[in-house]
């Protein structure tokens, strides 16, 4: 039973959380290279608006900020399911490959088929989902041993080689591609937010509808597993067959977001662990706070990355690498 004193902390911390997401989205509503004042923004938000500031605000920023938020969520979520599947603070969909495997398939789907808003448009999530699940399973044999079975440390080492491959493996794809796809992929490997258009949020919106109501209920789950292994035989659970079904899981979860938002790093591995440092480590507290801090700190990216540097600013991916980076460094001396 979870003690009414750790609910009550978590229903703050939740509010805190959404008063910082609205608080952030009014300002990156507000701002950035067309302008918008902010006295204008509630009146155009119902319909008052000229034509100029309703197409800024519901044609350019608004689908932007709903992507960003909604692959920020599945981004923590992803790295929280994986940290607790492989008992390691490290694991990130992006550090250990998976995103890196999504970018693959996309840079493949992307150079070989026009990708417009339209009916291709909605097979960006499947054709990630794919290829981040074969790069997930050929991760996942070579860090398994019969003996022990899946080894963390050896998960980590193999996951960020297979990030360096796959990276190497898209300079390859691009190298006699067209100038215009060719900074596409760019972008998308710098993490920059491309899938702006409505058509996007509806192509991921309804993987989310499913995998994260799943992900919250699977919470005790996780709890068992970060159990040693004996232990969590003990209790009844089906270890390889739970981390496989969490590992579909994390895997759809980050290829869905990847899908339109490039490949963002660290946030998988800081929001699990700054929630769990607010709420403590029982995931039925934790997972919600990671969800709200995922959206948060990938919103909060890319309006600062927005509005940097020109029109084009610094992609979000970026923005976050520059916080994430120092904290893996301070995670892997601690650890």
């Amino acid at each position: 039973m979870i003690q009414p004193a750790l609910l009550k902390k978590q229903r703050i911390t939740l509010a805190v959380l959404l008063a910082l997401i609205v608080t952030t989205s009014l300002i990156g509503l507000g701002t950035g290279y067309s302008s918008l004042s902010f006295d204008r923004l509630i009146p155009t938000l119902f319909g008052q608006g000229t034509f100029k500031e309703e197409f800024v605000l519901f044609s350019v920023r608004l689908p932007r900020l709903v992507v960003t938020l909604l692959a920020g969520m599945a981004l923590a979520l992803s790295g929280a399911i994986l940290q607790g599947i492989t008992r390691n603070d490290l694991a990130d969909p992006g550090i250990i490959g998976i995103n890196s495997g999504a970018g693959v398939g996309i840079a493949i789907f992307f150079l070989f088929f026009p990708v417009q808003a339209g009916s291709l448009l909605y097979f960006l999530p499947l054709v990630a989902f794919i290829s981040a699940l074969f790069t997930a399973c050929l991760i996942y044999l070579l860090s398994f041993n019969k003996s022990s079975g899946l080894q963390p440390v050896r998960l980590m080492l193999v996951g960020v080689g297979f990030s360096m491959a796959l990276s190497g493996v898209m300079i390859v794809l691009i190298s006699s591609a067209e100038r215009a796809k060719v900074d596409f992929i760019a972008k998308w490997i710098a993490g920059n937010i491309w899938g702006t258009d409505w058509p996007f949020v509806w192509a991921i919106l309804p993987w989310l509808v499913v995998l994260i109501p799943f992900a919250l209920y699977k919470a005790h789950t996780l709890n068992l597993l970060s159990l040693h292994e004996p232990v969590a035989i003990g209790l009844g659970l089906s270890i390889e067959k739970e981390r496989v079904v969490l590992l579909l899981t994390a895997v759809a979860l980050a290829a869905s977001a990847v899908s339109v938002t490039g490949g963002v790093a660290f946030i998988g591995l800081m929001a699990p662990h700054i929630a769990k440092a607010l709420v403590g480590p029982r995931n039925q507290l934790a997972l919600p706070v990671a969800l709200f801090m995922g959206g948060w700190l990938l919103l909060i990216a890319d309006t600062i990355g927005r509005n940097l540097l020109g029109p084009d600013g610094i992609p979000a991916g970026i923005v976050v690498a520059l916080i994430g980076a120092p904290y893996f460094i301070r995670l892997l001396l601690k650890k």
